[in-house]
């Protein structure tokens, strides 16, 4: 190597849009050598996704240890292997969030080189990037999208034009959105006085499980705890930024926070049901976003909470109901996703399922492969079945009837490649209030394990 590259960062470091450097190509270039040689020295990531055993290799195998040597067609196929599950974040000890003088954040690396690249346009980038469009289009279709979802001709034709592997499994797409069904139930939109929460349903439960959302809702009048869904929101902009689409990202973002404005006004916390849009919420908005939109993210960061987190919250409040009537069992596989430990706030939906008399969760936090779109792809979905093995393996350790993730997205994958979907745990917890919603009746006084 001619001169080695420091550790410490360039004048290239920047994370945050709003600043020149971060649209400066060499700059960002400077940064992704030193983070490859940095990531090379350390190598706790190996086992994550296949970003760094590809670069490792690469460095290894063909170019001596010296990142500067690395091509851009090289770089988009280690950029392209990253699916942002955060986990190499969580892991790494260099980072801003350790306040390391190293300051690596390599998932927002990533996300900055996606922003630079140029890219053509592409059909299966479009629609994987606007999920409430493709959730419209469905709707319009009265029930044959989901139909030609599970006939393989039709599927070989997707994968071929748009590029949607034949064999994953997708979601199906509600005859109705989430929102039309609450307001005509009379839940949406009350004002900011008369409510204590706002529920953001999140992309998926508005157009693919709407049953989540009326699940939260039942969880949230158990424990007498007032709310409001919104009518108007659309999706937390996490698929478009995948894509390094910041225009779309801060549009979606800009909808979101115009409607939460008068109830961020009066602190009133707002629950995601997906733990990539309470992310996305909490931590994401702030970082990306410009002016007074900025201004409500940072107040929305204090306040955004994931169902269960929020539900724990209130554990010492007289009205919270520990009241269980039904139970699956003596133990349910519980699995955490991946940007629920990114937001590292704890696994309360575990907490709240150990109230439960008799019950103990058995706790999975291998990463699902899914990662947003990364399964779908035609090139990534192997990978994504390889990388999500473990946790599959886990999950069917044990003769736990039910399973429990946060993540709709994840249940898809275990419910392919594991044989068995998990419930969100606000369903669970939702169920397990009914005498019938479970086998067993739960035996009050009984103690965990």
């Amino acid at each position: 190597m001619s001169k080695i590259i420091s550790y410490k960062p360039t004048e290239g470091l920047s994370y945050h849009p709003n600043e020149t450097k971060y649209w400066d190509w060499n700059a960002l270039e400077k940064e992704l050598h030193r983070a490859y040689a940095l990531c090379e020295s350390c190598r706790m990531c190996f086992k994550f996704c296949d970003t760094f055993p590809d670069l490792f290799s690469l460095l290894d195998k063909k170019y001596e240890g010296d990142p500067r040597k690395i091509s851009l067609k090289e770089h988009d196929q280690l950029m392209d292997s990253c699916f942002q599950c955060k986990l190499c974040e969580v892991q790494c000890p260099y980072t801003p969030r350790d306040k390391h003088e190293f300051q690596l954040d390599f998932p927002k690396l990533v996300h900055r080189y996606q922003a630079l690249r140029k890219k053509s346009f592409s059909i299966r980038r479009f629609l994987l990037s606007k999920p409430d469009f493709a959730g419209w289009m469905a709707r319009l279709s009265f029930g044959t999208a989901n139909i030609a979802n599970r006939v393989p001709f039709l599927r070989w034709l997707m994968e071929k034009g748009v590029g949607i592997h034949r064999e994953k499994l997708l979601p199906d797409f509600a005859a109705q959105a989430f929102d039309r069904q609450a307001k005509a139930k009379g839940l949406s939109d009350k004002k900011p006085e008369e409510v204590e929460v706002v529920l953001f349903q999140t992309c998926y439960v508005q157009n693919n499980e709407p049953s989540i959302g009326f699940d939260t809702i039942e969880v949230l009048q158990q424990n007498q705890i007032s709310f409001t869904t919104i009518s108007g929101f659309v999706c937390c902009g996490m698929p478009s930024w995948e894509h390094g689409d910041l225009k779309a990202l801060r549009a979606q973002a800009h909808q979101n926070l115009s409607l939460l404005k008068p109830y961020l006004e009066k602190d009133i916390p707002v629950i995601a049901i997906n733990p990539t849009c309470s992310m996305m919420l909490r931590a994401e908005y702030q970082d990306l976003l410009e002016g007074e939109d900025q201004q409500l993210a940072r107040k929305l960061s204090t306040l955004a909470m994931d169902p269960s987190e929020y539900l724990w919250s209130k554990r010492e409040d007289p009205r919270f109901n520990d009241k269980f009537k039904s139970s699956p069992g003596s133990s349910v596989s519980y699995h955490v996703p991946c940007h629920l430990r990114a937001q590292g706030k704890g696994f309360r939906a575990r907490e709240i399922m150990r109230k439960i008399p008799g019950l103990t969760p058995k706790v999975t936090m291998e990463c699902c492969g899914h990662n947003g779109t990364y399964a779908m792809k035609k090139e990534h979905y192997c990978s994504s079945v390889k990388i999500g093995q473990k946790a599959f393996d886990s999950m069917k350790q044990g003769d736990s009837e039910v399973w429990v993730t946060d993540c709709p997205l994840a249940a898809i994958q275990f419910q392919q490649h594991a044989g068995k979907k998990p419930m969100h745990p606000m369903t669970f917890i939702a169920r397990a209030y009914q005498e019938k919603g479970f086998s067993l009746p739960v035996v009050q006084g009984e103690k965990n394990e």
